[in-house]
Parts: C-alpha cells; sequence; structure tokens
C-alpha cells in the first residue's frame, strides 16, 4: 500500500488488514514515484505482488508547487532545494491514475 504519510490516514483500519498482512510505504502525497526503490524491493525478496496507491482528500500535496517549495525552503534555511521535485498535484483522482499508470509502465515492477 503506497500511501499518504498523513497522521491521519492509517492504512491498517482503512482496509481492515493485521500487523504484517500487508507492506505500507508512506510519503508526503502517497507518490508512488518516490516509493518506487520500496515497491522493487517488496516484490523481489518479499513477493508482493498487488500494489496499491492511496491516496486522500484535502492532502498537503494538493496544489503544492515546486516554486512555492523551493521558495520557502530558501527563505526558511538559506539553500537552494531548486534541484529536488516535491511532485505535488493539483487533482487528487487524476494524481492516483498518473501514479498507477506510471508503474505499469516500469520494467522493474510485477504486472
Amino acid at each position: 500500500i503506497v500511501t499518504c504519510m498523513d497522521a491521519w490516514i492509517h492504512p491498517r483500519d482503512a482496509f481492515d488488514v493485521e500487523l504484517g498482512d500487508a507492506h505500507v510505504i508512506r510519503n508526503a502525497g502517497g507518490s508512488a514515484r518516490e516509493a518506487l526503490r520500496s515497491i522493487i524491493i517488496s516484490q523481489q525478496f518479499l513477493d508482493t505482488r498487488v500494489i496499491m496507491v492511496v491516496k486522500h482528500t484535502e492532502c498537503g500535496m494538493m496544489g503544492l508547487t515546486n516554486e512555492d517549495a523551493h521558495a520557502k525552503i530558501k527563505n526558511n534555511l538559506g539553500v537552494s532545494a531548486d534541484h529536488i521535485d516535491f511532485m505535488g498535484f493539483e487533482e487528487l483522482e487524476q494524481s492516483v491514475r498518473d501514479d498507477v499508470a506510471w508503474l505499469k509502465e516500469q520494467d522493474l515492477i510485477h504486472p
């Protein structure tokens, strides 16, 4: 289960899975791209075959632009983060569709 790091979303409760039944990969916005390394490890070494991408409403990554993130970091820390793609998104359902389509294109992911 690839999902957001937001503290109020808990996949175990949402999907009625017990501890140890699923690998939960969490990051800001539930980005499949950011989770790729963990997904590969889960599939290749732990025999996972099903991938779920779960995002949620009112996510802080929705509407976040790289420009805003870069400016905030520069202002707060005095250093540039311009080399980082913060992977914000505009529309929740489209973001899930985009992540699933992207996963299907990856040669390192089991179909």
